[in-house]
């Protein structure tokens, strides 16, 4: 058992967060048995570790990142999407086939993700067997609680990485076969987006997922190319998430739909009815002008929505950036487009703690017999002008570093 004495914030709902000013938070057996403001008799005896003037929030959750783009952060970010991808991102993702490379990048990104506060993602790796087993590893190896996916493209593609189609399903079941019984990371179906893969593949996969039993993450209509391209390939479909559904693969949680910044009213129902997330990536979604999400209108339509780096269209790892950027973007939308509404910064934090937790077991909040993932934050207000610890936090959110994050819990244990 473990007590820790600190003010206190994590989302009740997406409209309320919960604050508690200088409390307790008691954890057993790494995970919260309860936050009291005056400690029960009970724990008078016990150890009390106190942070002072420093807030305890959850761990954050990335729900669309791509490990092996982790060498290009912060570059060619002048670029197009098109460019961006054929000029910069495919060529690097060509790279791991090389092993060597794979485990330097691999191990470097796990790290950095902990020290970012991110106990929690979806990742897409490449093509690459061999690889992507050893980012599989990395990630299992540090206990983060993660969905990883062999990427699959067998059309469209540039010739370097366009897969054999019976290859690509012979390596995709050989990848989810190995690593399904994983304690932390898991595997998940990962075709690129529809465009870069044929309905045989599709269709496979969805045999695949029914066979062990597993979730789908791929880019929905990310862009108005992506979306339209996506129906001139599938002419039979009208819309990119039927697109998945009539090849089987949304019938298994979980379902994340990366970026959908232009869905039809049939996207945001199919999505609605399988229990998908649509994932907000707002830095990369300005770095390559994909297009905004409708992120308020979403939200009042009763879309789940979590939050993504998108590394390496985004440029940064640090998902509390993403919350505040988010709150940004949103409110632009509303200023050029009246039929939107912006969000608010309890709303992002929630889509990038509480909301994406429900992806994983027991993560992204503080309730009773929820896992102790968590970040200690701190050195952010002034001498001269003290803040509520919710404003502590928005202030993290919105202009604090990875040196404000004091202490990373894991499942109960600082690490």
């Amino acid at each position: 058992m473990k007590i820790y004495h600190a003010s206190i914030v994590y989302s009740k709902n997406k409209d309320e967060l919960q604050e508690f000013e200088k409390a307790y938070i008691v954890v057993e057996n790494d995970r919260v048995e309860g936050i009291y403001e005056t400690l029960p008799s009970e724990y008078e005896d016990a150890e009390i570790i106190d942070f002072k003037n420093y807030v305890i929030i959850p761990a954050f959750s990335d729900l669309h990142v791509h490990a092996p783009q982790y060498p290009q952060r912060g570059l060619a970010m002048d670029k197009l999407l098109s460019d961006w991808l054929n000029d910069y991102t495919f060529p690097l993702e060509a790279k791991y086939k090389d092993i060597n490379y794979a485990k330097d990048v691999y191990n470097a990104f796990t790290k950095d993700l902990i020290k970012h506060g991110t106990m929690h993602a979806a990742v897409f790796s490449t093509i690459h067997n061999p690889a992507s087993d050893i980012l599989v590893e990395c990630l299992e190896k540090e206990h983060i609680q993660s969905f990883v996916g062999k990427v699959n493209m067998d059309i469209n593609s540039p010739n370097y990485l366009k897969e054999d189609t019976k290859e690509s399903i012979k390596n995709t079941e050989l990848f989810v076969k190995k690593h399904i019984n994983n304690k932390y990371a898991k595997p998940i179906l990962t075709p690129r987006f529809a465009p870069t893969c044929s309905f045989e593949l599709l269709e496979e996969l969805g045999h695949i997922a029914k066979k062990y039993n597993v979730g789908m993450q791929t880019h929905i209509v990310e862009s108005i190319w992506e979306r339209d391209e996506a129906k001139k390939c599938y002419d039979g479909c009208k819309c990119d998430m039927e697109i998945y559904e009539k090849a089987g693969l949304l019938n298994n949680e979980p379902i994340i739909a990366a970026h959908f910044i232009f869905p039809s009213s049939r996207d945001i129902k199919i999505l609605k009815e399988h229990n998908g997330f649509a994932i907000h990536c707002p830095d990369a979604t300005t770095n390559v002008i994909a297009g905004i999400m409708k992120t308020g209108s979403l939200l009042d339509k009763d879309v789940k929505i979590a939050i993504g780096s998108d590394i390496a269209a985004g440029q940064y790892l640090g998902i509390y950036h993403q919350i505040s950027s988010a709150v940004r973007l949103s409110k632009i939308k509303a200023f050029y487009e009246k039929k939107e509404r912006s969000i608010s910064f309890t709303e992002a934090f929630y889509m990038a703690t509480k909301e994406a937790g429900k992806i994983f077991d027991y993560v992204g909040t503080f309730e009773k017999g929820y896992y102790f993932d968590a970040l200690v934050i701190g050195d952010l207000e002034d001498d001269f002008h003290k803040l509520k610890a919710s404003e502590i936090v928005e202030r993290f959110c919105y202009s604090g570093e990875v040196t404000n994050i004091k202490h990373r819990f894991l499942r109960g244990k600082e690490i």
